[in-house]
């Protein structure tokens, strides 16, 4: 049985792209603090000046998902797509509410109208994929029903429920589920993570060590395999609300995203991360290019998840070594 944190199979509430005005700034820094009635008043009084703002109807969604008020929320982003078809963000969200409620007919048709309106909605096309798992789930479980001894259909349907295994298993309450994505990000971690044994380099003739240790032995090695090591840890700090680890992976010289002071980005993170009892960060899909043997460039998918704020977006990061360690120098979202 699916439970309600693992029902979107990894399907995330994702927050706007667009530049946020200072009332909704307030508005968004309550929501990740987990004063949603606060945040609500916040966004209902802008709205009462601004009823059309997009923004601000699209944050009053969110406020409302986290108030456990699907029905409300849904009415929300359905009318962002009537008044602002152009945006692929409600109808994506949309599609999360129908999941949670086991509509995934309508959540399906939801995501198809995120993707036409934006082709290269990354989030869209991963959610519609989990969409389509799960009506794979419910076809197969309906034939077991007709024919409990097909063994095709008991295959299949046993594929499915393996490969989102640790974000669909039912837990106690407290136990955070990992996405689905987490459990594949893990098995593909390269082979420098175990050492190979030194007996390969003394008598490559005679020692029995398999095959596929020069190649561990080699990808240890790897520079790459380093940066991905180093970005990893950083998310695992961030997870773990180690702050002070967490700075630490940050170069003297780090270019703080709006040019603010150091010591004045370095508070503000501070803040945020003390603020939500709980956080995930995921790491998936790294891609890394080395610039020379100090410098490189990584890109990758990040995954948040805190008890006031979900989302999902791609992030490039420069980063540069420094007395053997690999430190971030400049960081954005986006490629």
């Amino acid at each position: 049985m699916i439970r309600l944190t693992a029902t979107l199979l990894g399907l995330l509430l994702c927050s706007p792209s667009w530049a946020q005005t200072d009332d909704l700034q307030e508005a968004t820094r309550l929501l990740r603090q987990g004063q949603t009635a606060q945040a609500l008043d916040k966004v209902n009084q802008f709205l009462a000046a601004k009823p059309r703002d997009a923004q601000g109807r699209f944050l009053r969604g969110l406020i409302l998902v986290e108030q456990n008020k699907p029905s409300e929320a849904i009415a929300v982003f359905t009318r962002l797509t009537e008044d602002y078809p152009e945006l692929p963000e409600p109808y994506n969200n949309l599609a999360v509410l129908y999941a949670s409620q086991g509509q995934y007919d309508k959540a399906k048709t939801a995501l198809e109208m995120s993707i036409r309106t934006h082709p290269s909605y990354a989030t869209a096309y991963e959610n519609l994929g989990d969409v389509y798992a799960k009506l794979a789930t419910q076809a197969y479980d309906k034939a077991l029903q007709l024919d409990s001894n097909n063994p095709t259909a008991q295959s299949k349907l046993s594929l499915i429920r393996d490969l989102f295994t640790g974000s669909v298993r039912p837990g106690r309450a407290g136990v955070k589920p990992e996405p689905a994505r987490v459990a594949v990000a893990e098995t593909a971690r390269p082979a420098a993570a175990v050492p190979a044994p030194k007996a390969a380099e003394a008598k490559p003739a005679e020692t029995k060590a398999p095959a596929a240790a020069p190649a561990a032995e080699a990808a240890k090695s790897d520079p790459s395999d380093e940066v991905v090591r180093a970005v990893r840890a950083w998310a695992a700090a961030w997870a773990k609300k180690d702050v002070n680890t967490y700075l630490a992976c940050y170069a003297k010289d780090f270019k703080t995203p709006n040019g603010e002071p150091r010591a004045e980005w370095e508070t503000s993170r501070r803040q945020r991360i003390n603020a939500p009892k709980k956080i995930e960060v995921t790491v998936d899909s790294p891609k890394v290019a080395m610039a020379d043997a100090n410098g490189a460039r990584i890109t990758f998918r990040q995954g948040y998840r805190s008890d006031a704020l979900k989302a999902n977006s791609s992030k490039t990061m420069v980063l540069v070594k420094r007395d053997g360690k690999w430190l971030i120098q400049q960081e954005r979202v986006g490629n």
